[in-house]
Order: C-alpha cells, then sequence, then structure tokens
C-alpha cells in the first residue's frame, strides 16, 4: 500500500491507496522559503512597490486602520502587525490612533481566545483597537456610490475613513476571484451586506472567467477592484505562504501593485501541472482553519475540478470541527436539496442580490453538475448530512478502491492541499 498524508483538521490525515494504482500527486513544487521572514518585511516596509516608506505614508495620518483577514485564513498576523504598529508609533502615529478590523464580511465575528489567534501577537492585542466588522450594520458604514455594474459600494466607516488605510492578506488561489488577498479585504472583508450580495451574484459567477487562478476577464476581480478604488488609497502587506505554512513572499505597497506581486510569486507554484484528466480525484480542504465549516469544504471541491473528467468521482476530506456553516447557508442549501440544481438557480436569478452565503451552494452546484461528489469528515454531525447535498463517507479507503473499479482504470490524481493548489491538465 501507498500512505498519502492529507490535510485535514490540525494533524492530517493519513491514507493508504493501492500500491498497483497509478498514483499522480498533483502539489506545489518546493517554494522558496525567507530565512529571516521579519528582516525581509522590515526591508520591504521601507522600499515598497509602488508606494512610499511606511513613515512618509505615517507622517500626516491621524487615523490608521489595519484590515487583517478573520480566522478563517492562516495569515501570519503576528510579526506583521507587531512591525506595522512599531513603525507607525516611530513615526508619531498614537496608538489610540490605530484601529486594526477583523475583515469578517458576513462571516461571525472572531471573539476572546479566537481575536487573539487572528492578531497573533499580545502585545499588539493590548495595545491598539482590535474589532470586527460586521456587515449588517447600517450605521457602521458609509456610502460611496455604485460600480459601473449597479453594486453599491457600502464600506466599513472605520476604514473608509481612515487617513492610512493598509489591508494585511493571504494571496493563494480563490475559487471565484482568481486569487484571494489584496482587494478581497476590502470587499467582502469590511463590506455591507448589500454590496457583498451585489459580488455574489448567480450573473457574476456564472461567468467562466470568475475561476481559480483566472484574474484577466474575471467580473469578481474586475468589480473587487473598482470598489477598492473608489475608496480611495489603500496600501497592502502580502503574503504567500508554502504547503507548511512558511514564509514563501512578503511585499508591502500600493494596493494593486502589492497584490499582482504576490500573485506573480505564488502562480509559478500553485498552478500545478497533471498529465490528464481522472476518473477518481482525493483531495481535500487544505485542513485547518479552512476544512473548519462544510461551507467552506466546497473551495476544495471547486479546486480539484481542472483533474477530474466529467461524470467522476470526487473525494474530499474536510474535518468540519464547526459543522455546516451560517444558517443562511444551511438555508440555501436545504432548498438546493429540495429543489433540484435547476430550480435553485433559476431561483437565485430572480433575486437582485445573493442572499447570505447562497453563493456557496451555487459553488456546489457547479462541481455537483459533472461530479460524483463524496465527503470524508469526523467532525460533521450526523443531522447535517442530509443538507449537505452530496455522498457520505463512511470507509475512505474501502470506498475509493470502489470508486476505481468503477472508474474503469486503476488510477486517480491526489491533490494533498486541495484549495491552495489548481490542477492544470497538460
Amino acid at each position: 500500500m501507498n500512505e498519502n498524508r492529507m490535510s485535514y483538521g490540525r494533524n492530517g490525515l493519513r491514507v493508504r491507496l493501492d500500491a498497483a494504482w497509478k498514483i499522480e500527486t498533483v502539489r506545489k513544487p518546493a517554494m522558496p522559503i525567507l530565512s529571516d521572514a521579519v528582516a525581509a518585511l522590515k526591508a520591504v516596509l521601507t522600499s515598497p512597490v509602488d508606494a512610499p516608506a511606511l513613515e512618509q505614508l505615517a507622517a500626516k495620518a491621524r487615523r490608521v486602520c489595519i484590515v487583517v483577514c478573520d480566522i478563517t485564513r492562516p495569515v501570519p498576523n503576528g510579526f506583521v502587525l507587531s512591525a506595522l504598529v512599531q513603525r507607525l508609533t516611530a513615526a508619531g502615529v498614537p496608538k489610540d490612533a490605530i484601529t486594526v478590523l477583523i475583515a469578517t464580511g458576513l462571516h461571525r465575528p472572531n471573539e476572546g481566545a479566537e481575536m487573539a489567534a487572528v492578531i497573533g501577537d499580545e502585545n499588539v492585542l493590548k495595545s491598539v483597537k482590535v474589532v470586527n466588522h460586521f456587515a449588517e450594520r447600517d450605521d457602521e458604514h458609509v456610502t460611496l456610490g455604485a460600480t459601473s455594474r449597479g453594486t453599491p459600494v457600502r464600506i466599513d466607516r472605520r476604514f473608509a475613513e481612515a487617513d492610512l488605510r493598509i489591508v494585511v492578506g493571504l494571496v493563494e488561489p480563490h475559487f471565484m476571484a482568481g486569487y484571494s488577498g489584496g482587494r478581497k479585504l476590502i470587499a467582502p472583508g469590511v463590506a455591507h451586506a448589500d454590496t457583498i450580495g451585489c459580488i455574489h451574484h448567480a450573473r457574476m459567477l456564472e461567468h467562466p472567467a470568475a475561476d481559480n487562478g483566472s484574474l484577466e476577464g474575471n467580473p469578481v476581480h474586475d468589480e473587487l477592484l473598482q470598489i477598492a478604488r473608489m475608496v480611495g488609497p489603500v496600501f497592502a502587506v502580502s503574503v504567500v505562504l508554502d504547503e507548511e505554512r512558511r514564509i514563501s513572499h512578503v511585499n508591502f505597497g500600493g494596493l494593486e501593485a502589492s497584490h499582482a506581486a504576490a500573485v506573480n510569486a505564488v502562480r509559478r507554484f500553485a498552478e500545478c501541472p497533471v498529465s490528464r484528466k481522472y476518473g477518481v480525484v482525493l483531495t481535500s480542504s487544505a485542513g485547518f482553519p479552512l476544512d473548519l465549516t462544510y461551507y467552506q469544504t466546497i473551495k476544495g471541491m471547486v479546486g480539484a475540478m481542472g483533474a477530474l473528467r466529467p461524470g467522476g468521482h470526487l473525494f474530499i476530506v474536510s474535518e468540519c470541527a464547526e459543522g455546516f456553516g451560517s444558517a443562511g447557508f444551511r438555508k440555501a442549501q436545504q432548498r438546493l436539496v429540495r429543489d433540484g440544481a435547476d430550480n435553485f438557480m433559476a431561483y437565485l436569478h430572480t433575486l437582485p442580490r445573493a442572499p447570505v452565503d447562497a453563493w456557496q451552494a451555487q459553488m456546489l452546484v457547479k462541481v455537483t453538475r459533472c461530479a460524483q461528489v463524496h465527503l470524508f469528515s469526523g467532525g460533521l454531525p450526523a443531522a447535517d448530512w442530509a443538507d449537505t447535498g452530496v455522498l457520505r463517507v463512511e470507509n475512505l479507503e474501502t470506498e475509493l478502491a470502489a470508486a476505481v473499479k468503477d472508474s474503469g482504470e486503476p488510477a486517480l490524481a491526489v491533490i494533498p492541499e486541495g484549495p491552495y493548489v489548481i490542477p492544470v491538465p497538460r
């Protein structure tokens, strides 16, 4: 037997596969690792991409807002925030003028120990204001107008009205926006629920360019850039990690230039060739923290489609330690399971904006229309399985063997890191 380690929860999952099968493992090649990430960050804050040095930006800033990802992203915020706060205060910005805003989008707030984990540095947590974004609180947002597509642009007031705006993000493949980070920290990160619903409308997500690794012609990416430009000058710290969550790249600069540089740094590793499409693919939801819920698990399903032939078997492992996901997502899934894919999609098209988290159910439809999806999860409660819309895996190795037999060939592709890898057929 061949043993394969899949990203799963905090500790991974070892899966034994028949040694007689042809197994093609799709993963990033070895990435360069920064030997001294602290020194690298210090250097890029002094010599940014398409921007003045941080101290020059801070010189006239009376209010600084730093946006960070929520608990669903493994961003190494600790060392970034520590350096930013130290440099800002040394440049004359009072600590009480600095706000760290957690970009929850429409996710739940991160409080207590979770907030401490997101911030990653106790001194930062104690010395500056740290708050969550709440997308449905009307009075906490300002209206900036509308995009050319008609999306109402409403952004968290604490960010929009700051004199210096900085986002800290992880840049990796994203199943709708091409690559995460940069402009995504603004919308959906700190945008109002109305804005978020519009940028996730069914029509936009059905566009063929709204896909993993796709930026050119991607309507989601284009809309997010337009929203970011309406906010005004924004600067970014962009981070790239390898499969072991070590820092491979960090930069600082203007929002668009910083994001583009990070995409260039990760693209040649994340977009991985696969020799052909297979009848069976085994993938993951990238482990903790991305596989905390079934909601996030769908990203791993979409990410694997490049390696799967139409009608094939897609197996995904995801711990789902926090269960299903939001009430909005559950409501959408229940409607999808009850009414079927065609009726569910027709319903979404009648609405002016997507209901909360219904877009994830739409992305599941994208997968289930061309694949048989099998989910292995040790954390999803028994009562939730009926709403998943996929097949429950009781014995992963046995059911994989049955699928391989059904596929007609002793072969499969394995994607240990799930959505952080884009399989590109040769």
